[in-house]
Order: C-alpha cells, then sequence, then structure tokens
C-alpha cells in the first residue's frame, strides 16, 4: 500500500523506469566524457604538484556534485518510492551534504589556480551564476535539514515551507546546468589560441557535446522530479515518522 486505502499498482508510473534509466545514463555519459576530455586535452588531473592541472577538478568534481549528485539526490524520493520516509531524508540529506563538500573542493581548485597565475577571480557571468547557485543549494541544505529533519518543527510549517523547497531546489539545478554551459564555453573559448573552436576541432565537438548532454540530463532530472503523476505517494507511516522525535 502506498496510500490508505490505495494499492501501490494505481499509481501511474508509465515510462518512468525507462526514462530514470536513460537519465542515469545520460549522466554517467557525460561524467566519462568529463574524464576523456580533462585526460585527452586538458592533461589531467594533479594540485599541488602541477598548478597549471589543479583547474581541472573544478569541472570535473562540479559535474559529479552539482549535477549528477544534485538530480540523484532531487530524483531520490521517486527512484526509491518504497523506503521508508526518515531512511529517504537521510539518504538525500547525505547525497547533497556529499554534493556540497566535492563543490567545495571544486571551489578551492579554481580560486588556487587564479591565484597562483595572476588570474582575476568572479569576472565572469559563468562565476556569477556558479557562485548564485553554490550559495543556493547550501541555502537549500540548510533549510531543508532544518525543516525537515528537526524534530521540533511542526508539520503544519513542513507542510508549508515543502512547495518553497521544491521550487528553489529546482531553480538552483537549472542555474547549475546554465553555469555550466558558460563556463565550457569561456573554457574552450580561453584555450583556443588557434581558433579551432570555430572550424570544428575535435576539442570544442567534445565540448559541444557535452554541453548538449548537461541539457538532456538536466531537462529529464526536472521532468521527473516535476510530474506528478511519479511522485512518492504517501505511506501510513509517514505522518508517524514525521512527528515522532525517535524515528
Amino acid at each position: 500500500m502506498d496510500q490508505i486505502g490505495e494499492p501501490a499498482h494505481t499509481q501511474k508510473l508509465e515510462g518512468f523506469k525507462y526514462l530514470a534509466v536513460l537519465t542515469e545514463a545520460f549522466g554517467i555519459l557525460l561524467i566519462v566524457l568529463m574524464i576523456a576530455w580533462n585526460y585527452n586535452y586538458r592533461g589531467g588531473f594533479a594540485w599541488s604538484s602541477d598548478p597549471k592541472l589543479q583547474f581541472n577538478w573544478h569541472p570535473m568534481l562540479m559535474t559529479v556534485g552539482l549535477v549528477f549528485l544534485y538530480a540523484n539526490g532531487m530524483l531520490i524520493y521517486r527512484t526509491q518510492r518504497n523506503v521508508r520516509k526518515r531512511r529517504l531524508k537521510l539518504i538525500h540529506g547525505g547525497i547533497m551534504l556529499f554534493a556540497i563538500l566535492l563543490t567545495i573542493i571544486a571551489q578551492v581548485a579554481v580560486f588556487s589556480f587564479h591565484n597562483q597565475n595572476g588570474i582575476p577571480n568572479m569576472y565572469s557571468l559563468h562565476s556569477w551564476v556558479g557562485l548564485s547557485a553554490i550559495i543556493l543549494f547550501c541555502f537549500q541544505w540548510l533549510a531543508g535539514s532544518v525543516s525537515f529533519l528537526y524534530p521540533g518543527v511542526e508539520a503544519p510549517l513542513r507542510t508549508a515551507y515543502m512547495p518553497i523547497h521544491v521550487y528553489f531546489g529546482t531553480a538552483g539545478f537549472i542555474a547549475v546546468i546554465t553555469s555550466c554551459l558558460l563556463g565550457l564555453t569561456e573554457k574552450i573559448l580561453f584555450v583556443d589560441k588557434d581558433n579551432a573552436y570555430s572550424k570544428f576541432g575535435a576539442e570544442g565537438v567534445l565540448i559541444n557535446i557535452m554541453g548538449l548532454l548537461f541539457v538532456i540530463f538536466g531537462g529529464l532530472a526536472v521532468y521527473l522530479s516535476s510530474q506528478d503523476r511519479y511522485r512518492r505517494l504517501a505511506r501510513p507511516e509517514d505522518d508517524f515518522l514525521l512527528s515522532n522525535r525517535n524515528n
């Protein structure tokens, strides 16, 4: 039973499984191509041993953390609909916290790279949109943790905050995808000394493919998380779990 008096089989889930698998496949492909790009065209990864390669951790970790994990955190209530609500909330918060940690490392990498190479920080539209998305994401995590995990918050307040949390969570994710597209364009134009991008050079084509994958992956994640017919139906024990401190 997904809802009191409503059998699980009555929920309309046509196409959900296939779309969810397709979304994950696009996300994994995006990560694989990001790794291939950094190794084949940007020299790979390093930290203090080679500061010039330190920057490469930025797009890599942002893709894993603030794109792939962010999307999976958004979808966890729909992909794991038979798991108890309390456990889902902890998993959701844990995924998002891990995404924050990866994002912090990614930001340290890019700021350190800029400072060591005399490049100004926070001058581009990519950086403004990206930092705005990060700040929103962190506030979302903090407000969500207090609202949905702190036992002292009354149920009506949780109910009132839920649509706000969902809206700004989706808005922040869209901002992240937008920032990634701006960042890819900025990077290829910054390193393209021979105008190979305008001549359909291999690296430029790969950048464009990754850009399309960001859009497709992001679009599918938003679609799955926003469709009411795919939402997790309330279970009989949910109200008890939300109001009981000991669960």
